[in-house]
């Protein structure tokens, strides 16, 4: 198992501010699954518009957060390390469901495993939480 820091996940992402979702890596078993995590805060540039009265993370950022966390796993699968020039991409997204609001103050925690892979193309299950709370659940697709 390995964890990273944020330093350490800048290494593999490509993602910049305002779209680096993933803070750390908890866990992670090369070529199964990873465990990652997202402090969702006030000043994310999302909220001043959506919504204004009632901030909620917007769903479609919580399924890219989940893609971002399945990409580091995808890369360190791959025997690709830190630094590196290679790119996988979100290829396509089936069965996603919302199951709970996120708002400033939680600590989205995000899960992929790898279903199955052929050649560059991975599946993943995935699922993002709060605390013991199910806010999203997807199977993702990436590919290189």
């Amino acid at each position: 198992m390995s964890k990273l820091n944020i330093q350490e996940v800048l290494q593999y992402l490509p993602h910049r501010y305002p779209f680096m979702l993933v803070d750390r890596v908890l866990e992670l078993e090369k070529g199964e699954s990873i465990v990652a995590l997202k402090n969702v805060t006030y000043n994310e540039p999302f909220f001043p518009g959506h919504f204004p009265k009632k901030p909620v993370m917007p769903g479609v950022i919580i399924v890219e957060a989940l893609a971002q966390a399945a990409g580091i796993l995808t890369l360190i699968s791959n025997n690709i390390g830190p630094n590196h020039d290679e790119m996988f991409y979100f290829a396509g997204i089936d069965n996603v469901r919302f199951r709970r609001i996120v708002e400033p103050g939680d600590q989205l925690i995000l899960h992929a495993s790898i279903e199955r892979n052929k050649k560059t193309v991975y599946k993943f299950n995935a699922k993002a939480m709060v605390g013991d709370e199910l806010a999203c659940c997807a199977d993702l697709m990436l590919a290189r």
